[in-house]
């Protein structure tokens, strides 16, 4: 049986997420951005979290952690390179590792780029990836501590995942997004249908997350790279995936 998501906003832009097993009644955060929008989810669905799950080390990310582990006395898992950066850490993982919750075995993927040590986590039997930071809806994450072939990388992880995969992403960012996709891929059909819908979905202050994986292959240029027709718009037919990549987020950052 699939975890249960609970979404809602914190801060001005963030995405707090809360997850319950169904099959045990474990509960737990994917990153902490703001106590009191958590607090209200977790009075409004009965959820108490055991565990953090934290992204990064970004003060947007785990700014409540340690008034929520004073709380709950939960238990606060994250990355190995940015152990250091995180309050209240009690596990530290990396590539390759796995962390029990409930009835599911919670794979853990390497996402640097926007910091050095990013992760990702992906529940495979649910086929749901929380990417924060490093992959948005139609988007990707600013360069802040790695180079470009490093986002690059781990864009592939991503990509690589089944296109069923459902996302959440740490950010309500969809909507400028599209806009700057349409200057990128401006011929791409099921671009221009999504960016309407996502239109839409802004004006009536709703969220444009979760995507899939095969969503954001079929429009999100930053997974788009070997495209022809990005390539020719680029004038970069011959470059380089990683090349093409750093162009589209050196424009991104210019947009």
């Amino acid at each position: 049986m699939a975890i249960q998501v609970e979404q809602f906003m914190c801060l001005s832009d963030n995405f707090g997420v809360l997850l319950r097993d169904p099959a045990t009644g474990d509960v737990a955060l994917v990153d902490a951005p703001e106590e009191a929008p958590i607090l209200a989810a977790v009075k409004r669905t009965g959820w108490t979290p055991k565990l953090i799950f934290t992204t990064h080390h970004h003060v947007d990310h785990v700014e409540a952690n340690l008034a929520l582990k004073q709380r709950f006395g939960l238990r606060i898992v994250g990355p190995e390179a940015e152990k250091d950066k995180i309050p209240g850490i009690d596990e530290t993982v990396g590539q390759g590792s796995t962390v029990p919750f409930g009835s599911e075995t919670v794979e853990v993927i390497s996402t640097p780029g926007h910091t050095a040590g990013h992760v990702s986590y992906h529940f495979p039997g649910s086929k749901v990836v929380f990417t924060a930071d490093t992959l948005f809806a139609l988007g990707c994450g600013r360069l802040f501590e790695a180079p470009p072939e490093v986002m690059h990388d781990s864009l592939k992880k991503l990509a690589a995942l089944p296109a069923d995969t459902t996302v959440y992403c740490g950010h309500e960012y969809t909507l400028s997004n599209a806009r700057f996709a349409l200057t990128i891929d401006p011929d791409n059909a099921a671009l221009q249908a999504r960016a309407r819908k996502i239109e839409a979905l802004r004006a009536d202050d709703k969220p444009t997350l979760p995507t899939t994986i095969g969503e954001e292959l079929a429009t999100n240029p930053f997974l788009r790279w070997a495209d022809p027709a990005i390539r020719r718009n680029l004038g970069m037919e011959n470059a380089t995936d990683a090349e093409v990549f750093a162009e589209i987020r050196k424009r991104k950052d210019n947009f």
